[in-house]
């Protein structure tokens, strides 16, 4: 009988285990696509200042910011640098893309492995609401004609 009460406990000690792992894991993919979306908006940003600067003369004055100091330059000298920074940027994405791809097939690997399925709140409830909404039903007046 000890046996027994020690064995459930350890089946569920492996169990918040697994579950806390599975929690992890599904964090660390939800950073990536935060991450990739945040990259994404810089790639965004470096593009706008790309086609607002690149019809401009090369001589003309502009300021970028470098690591929170703001640097006079011409449009000839920061050009470039956005260009490559852009790039940079891209890469990092395609990357981290990559990672992200990685860890998708990890976290099915668990799903299948463990045999996880995810139950959502709000589905008993949208069912009953489509059941509702596609019954067809009769719309009688009022009675006493």
């Amino acid at each position: 009988m000890a046996r027994k009460a020690g064995g459930d406990g350890k089946e569920a000690i492996n169990e918040q285990v697994i579950a806390n792992t599975y929690a992890n894991m599904r964090t660390e993919m939800n950073q990536l696509y935060t991450k990739i979306t945040e990259l994404e908006m810089e790639v965004s940003e470096h593009s706008l200042v790309i086609g607002a600067i690149e019809p401009l003369d090369p001589s003309r004055r502009c300021y970028r910011m470098i690591g929170g100091v703001l640097v006079e330059r011409t449009i000839k000298e920061a050009l470039p640098a956005v260009k490559r920074n852009k790039e940079g940027l891209e890469e990092v994405i395609a990357h981290m893309h990559e990672a992200l791809e990685r860890k998708k097939k990890e976290i099915t690997e668990f799903e299948l492995k463990y045999k996880i399925r995810i139950h959502k709140a709000g589905n008993d409830a949208e069912e009953a609401g489509r059941k509702e909404g596609t019954a067809q039903g009769v719309l009688v007046g009022p009675a006493g004609r």
